[in-house]
């Protein structure tokens, strides 16, 4: 009977965890043209001018282009995220507790980092396929020259160059190096700040005003970007890329190398200023929606 309990309650733990992942994976998309413009480009000198350009020669909706796959996907990818991040995190307590039954289960912060790490890692293989159809449609020409008519006629296409492996998920080692060291570093920076302040406040983790909340996620999403950019400039460049005969890059050493040759450290920087100016917000929301809906479903 007990094992049953505990089972039960294993679940409603997990389902949780997605439940309130799925609730704060809403409002990312916005801006995220400009830095696929910018990774995959050479001809805009800054952010703004290069929304400026998309603005003037395609209007305002093309800022949303290719955003109807990721608003689809966004809930299930935060849920994933969290949920696989919570899993991990109860394994390591569980390993802690039976190592030093008489210490409490808290994680070291480099099992903070590999919990956040198996949460990227488990989220790429929906966000690989996911990210290389927004950057399709993303980077595709405007107007009549456009290649794909929607994401379900670009994921067809994909799918049909190379099949769905090497052709719908294109890029996906130099994803999973992404997610990886992303989200490895965006959870643990979240319980860093979360965890210090209960400390220098001497309350609960559930007293932490939502203000603070949404700060520290904020600053999360800072640390998450800058972290992993490079890798995300080299996922862009690949994933925009030729097939064929018009292939430029022919793998994730070969695109890092070509960069760094073209453009130098630089070139594994372009378009983190928009990128950032979107982070903070988003991030903010992200954590603040989750630990919310966490504590409202007790």
């Amino acid at each position: 009977m007990e094992v049953v309990e505990d089972q039960s309650a294993s679940w409603a733990r997990a389902a949780k965890d997605l439940v309130a992942g799925a609730a704060g994976g809403i409002a990312q998309v916005l801006l995220d043209i400009v830095k696929v413009r910018l990774q995959t480009t050479t001809t805009h000198s800054s952010a703004f001018s290069c929304a400026s350009n998309i603005l003037s020669h395609e209007g305002p909706l093309a800022f949303y282009k290719g955003t109807l796959t990721p608003l689809i996907g966004i809930g299930a990818c935060v849920s994933v995220q969290f949920g696989a991040f919570h899993y991990a995190r109860r394994l390591f307590e569980d390993r802690n507790l039976r190592n030093l039954p008489h210490s409490p289960s808290t994680l070291s912060y480099g099992q903070y980092f590999l919990s956040g790490a198996f949460a990227g890692v488990t989220n790429s293989v929906i966000s690989g396929p996911i990210e290389h159809v927004r950057i399709r449609l993303q980077t595709q020409p405007h107007g009549a020259a456009r290649l794909y008519n929607g994401p379900i006629d670009c994921i067809r296409k994909l799918s049909a160059h190379q099949g769905v492996l090497r052709g719908l998920y294109r890029g996906e080692a130099v994803t999973i190096y992404r997610e990886a060291s992303a989200y490895g570093t965006w959870f643990l920076t979240f319980e860093y700040l979360m965890n210090a302040d209960i400390a220098r406040n001497g309350y609960k983790r559930e007293d932490v005003s939502s203000l603070k909340v949404a700060t520290y996620g904020g600053l999360a999403g800072e640390a998450l970007w800058i972290a992993s950019y490079p890798f995300d400039v080299v996922k862009s460049k690949m994933q925009s890329d030729g097939f064929g005969e018009t292939m430029r890059f022919k793998s994730m050493r070969d695109c890092f190398g070509q960069t760094w040759r073209v453009d130098g450290i630089r070139g594994f920087w372009k378009g983190i200023g928009p990128t950032l100016l979107r982070a903070m917000p988003v991030s903010a929301g992200t954590f603040a929606t989750v630990e919310m809906a966490m504590r409202a479903m007790g």
